[in-house]
């Protein structure tokens, strides 16, 4: 990859503070997934967890669809999450990390 930012390096995390910030407030929904950065270099996607590990291979089902909708060049720093009946489901997504790829495979679809 040859992009601007170049992985590995570490998504933007929170960091716990003594006191609440004085205002003005700006507030973002707290998703129940994997903290994932996207980089897009043409035909090249890495998906990588905030431990600097590439995802591509427990998410291969996320390679196309980011193919067809981001840009040719890019970095995103986002959340990875399973919805289900109306709600995030964190589990189903932690089973997803596993060793077998017949399993990831499985899951996958």
């Amino acid at each position: 990859m040859k992009l601007p930012v170049n992985p590995p390096i570490l998504p933007m995390l929170a960091k716990r503070v003594e006191e609440i910030p004085a205002g003005p407030w700006i507030y973002e929904p707290k998703w129940d997934g994997f903290r994932t950065l996207v980089f897009r270099d043409g035909n090249e996607i890495m998906l990588q967890s905030r431990d600097e590990k590439s995802l591509n291979r427990y998410f291969p089902e996320m390679l196309d669809p980011l193919r067809a909708q981001l840009p040719a060049r890019c970095v995103l720093d986002g959340e990875l999450v399973i919805a289900r009946e109306g709600h995030l489901d964190f589990d189903a997504l932690q089973l997803r990390i596993h060793p077998a790829a017949s399993r990831v495979k499985m899951l996958a679809a």
